[in-house]
């Protein structure tokens, strides 16, 4: 039995970049970044944590939920990008990886 399924033309994302000024989309492409910045600074941060607090025997249960925690705000936090279209996530994706560089930067200063 062949079932056909038909689709809308419309689109899937619930902000769509089409009807903001060029200025909007720069701004809100901005504000991705800055919080995908601001994602990776917290997760890189708390990675760091549970991986001292593993490696010194200190509390299992609070490492482990810090490893929770950190999947499940990065992957909610990108899971909400998504929804507004490719380019937030891309910036907000961004946005993270910086903000890795920039904890991996702190923690060389501190060892050095």
């Amino acid at each position: 039995m062949l079932v056909r399924v038909e689709m809308d033309q419309g689109r899937m994302n619930f902000w769509p970049f089409d009807t903001l000024p060029a200025a909007g989309t720069v701004i809100s492409l901005v504000a991705y970044f800055a919080g995908g910045v601001a994602l990776g600074v917290a997760y890189f941060a708390a990675l760091w944590q549970s991986a001292r607090l593993f490696a010194s025997g200190g509390h299992t249960a609070v490492a482990v939920a810090l490893t929770i925690g950190r999947f499940i705000l990065l992957g909610g936090a990108l899971a909400l990008a998504s929804l507004h279209g490719a380019p937030p996530l891309l910036a907000m994706a961004l946005g993270v990886l910086i903000g890795r560089a920039l904890v991996m930067r702190r923690l060389k200063e501190a060892a050095a």
